[in-house]
């Protein structure tokens, strides 16, 4: 909400002390924190109605799916009502705000793609919790598309990557290093568990352009909200998508400098998830990330039920804060609020320990910048009622601006170009049809050498056949001369013998 003196107005204390967020101190991140009930999610929602009336874009996820409303226009309800009068907000003016809804899945907004190449790595490995000597076989397999040329786009690719670097496994450890059969598995596995969750639909083409975020109807920053509802129910892919996003615009947004406002303000619902077992690798990452983003414009808010969810690391570059109730109710409770009370610069009239536990519904200890960049002392305050709709629009007004939106088109229809799974695919086919023509030559080679045995072995056999004929022959016509000479002389003599005898 923007005052009369055209300050974006947060809340005002007990005594009628309007607190603002300084535009130009905006980019210096900031912390939501507050029990479960307390109004972190309409604390959000006026952040987001004030940096769109400030012409400055937004990026927010709907984890519950209430954040749709900022769509249309508040509806009359008793309770603001009596926020509006109990404030003095004479200048409140129920409106919509300009937004882009965008969805993983393509169901309740405009669908958000990236590619397997552009996701990296490192995010990957997190993404399919893989441990060092796993991870180090995907850097393997990713290093090995790169020299090779092959695009990695959708996880097909991948898959097909990795059946392609298995099976030239024994090649490639020579020059690059062991590749286990078991860690080639295990990502496989992993991939396998993702496409499940439904991740498939994350990653291909027309590949996200973060520009896209940036972006302003009639002077108002348009707020883009990411349905995270069903995304939520795959935690990993929730952190890993929203810091693939902080990583995209590190890399992508231009140095800017001092600015008198950020040229994005991007809120991290359910922080915790980053931060859970995320590696030093990683957390390093994460630290100079959120440590180097302000100075491409951009501002970071997260939102927290606990501030110990946040690692000190991190915690200490968040100047802009605002503290909901906790409820100290376990030991660990109780440390969460002596440590939201001691990161607070102290205000004399104040006992922040005790009033941390007692803070109404919409009430928070707020502490803001100043145009120096110094804390201002904290300070008990109303948050001012968000001017557009507290609760989800319906259906038919989500669809009526989702086609109303800049990029309506553009992310609609999924592209399929040729990639790593079909250059592969084509190799591999190649590869068979030469093993089978080999296989047939041989078999050709086998069956004339056989031939070419048999017809010699024919010829042995005749020149055999013949020759033994030929020594039978000559055998019978010598014993039958013989025979034949022999009964011959035989009776001669016989019969000059009788001769003789007579």
């Amino acid at each position: 909400m923007i005052s009369p003196a055209g300050l974006p107005l947060i809340g005002k204390n007990h005594e009628g002390k309007e607190l603002f967020i300084v535009p130009e101190m905006a980019n210096r991140h900031g912390l939501i924190a507050g029990a479960t009930g307390t109004g972190k999610t309409v604390t959000l929602q006026v952040l987001a109605e004030t940096f769109s009336d400030l012409g400055v874009p937004v990026f927010v996820t709907d984890v519950k799916g209430d954040l749709s409303g900022i769509a249309s226009q508040a509806k009359s309800h008793p309770k603001i009502s009596e926020r509006i009068e109990k404030m003095q907000l004479n200048n409140y003016i129920s409106k919509p705000v300009p937004v882009c809804f965008w969805d993983i899945f393509g169901e309740k907004g405009h669908p958000v793609r990236t590619t397997i190449s552009e996701m990296g790595p490192v995010l990957l490995a997190r993404l399919l919790n893989l441990n060092d000597v796993q991870a180090g076989v995907l850097n393997l397999v990713f290093k090995i598309a790169d020299d090779n040329n092959l695009l990695l786009l959708d996880l097909k690719d991948l898959r097909k990557m990795l059946e392609f670097v298995a099976g030239k496994k024994a090649e490639y450890t020579a020059s690059y290093g062991t590749i286990s059969t078991a860690s080639i598995g295990a990502i496989q596995r992993g991939l396998l568990l993702l496409e499940e969750q439904g991740a498939d639909m994350f990653f291909g083409e027309p590949a996200f352009e973060i520009f896209d975020f940036i972006q302003t109807d009639q002077g108002k920053g348009i707020v883009n909200i990411l349905a995270a509802d069903k995304l939520m129910l795959s935690p990993g892919l929730y952190s890993t998508f929203l810091l693939w996003l902080l990583s995209e615009l590190f890399e992508e947004l231009p140095e800017s400098g001092d600015r008198n406002k950020p040229k994005l303000v991007f809120f991290f619902d359910e922080a915790h998830l980053l931060f859970d077992d995320a590696p030093k690798a990683l957390m390093d990452k994460i630290e100079q990330v959120v440590r180097l983003i302000r100075s491409k414009g951009v501002g970071i808010y997260f939102i927290s039920q606990n501030p110990l969810d946040i690692p000190d690391e991190v915690l200490g570059q968040l100047g802009n804060r605002i503290q909901h109730a906790l409820r100290a109710f376990t030991p660990r409770d109780q440390k969460a609020v002596n440590a939201a009370a001691e990161t607070f610069r102290t205000n004399p009239r104040l006992n922040v320990e005790e009033i941390i536990t007692q803070l109404g519904v919409g009430e928070a200890l707020i502490s803001f910048l100043d145009e120096k960049g110094i804390p201002n002392p904290v300070e008990r305050a109303l948050i001012v009622p968000p001017q557009s709709q507290i609760g989800p629009v319906d259906d038919s007004t989500r669809q009526e601006k989702i086609k109303q939106s800049l990029v309506y088109g553009a992310y609609e229809t999924k592209v399929d170009r040729e990639s790593a799974y079909e250059v592969l695919n084509k190799k591999f086919a190649l590869e068979t049809a030469q093993l089978e023509e080999e296989k047939i030559r041989e078999q050709e080679k086998s069956q004339s050498k056989k031939t070419t045995d048999n017809e010699l072995f024919d010829d042995l056999k005749k020149y055999a056949t013949r020759n033994m004929s030929r020594q039978i022959g000559n055998e019978l016509g010598r014993q039958l001369v013989r025979g034949l000479l022999g009964s011959f002389l035989g009776t001669s003599s016989s019969g000059s013998r009788k001769r003789r005898r007579y």
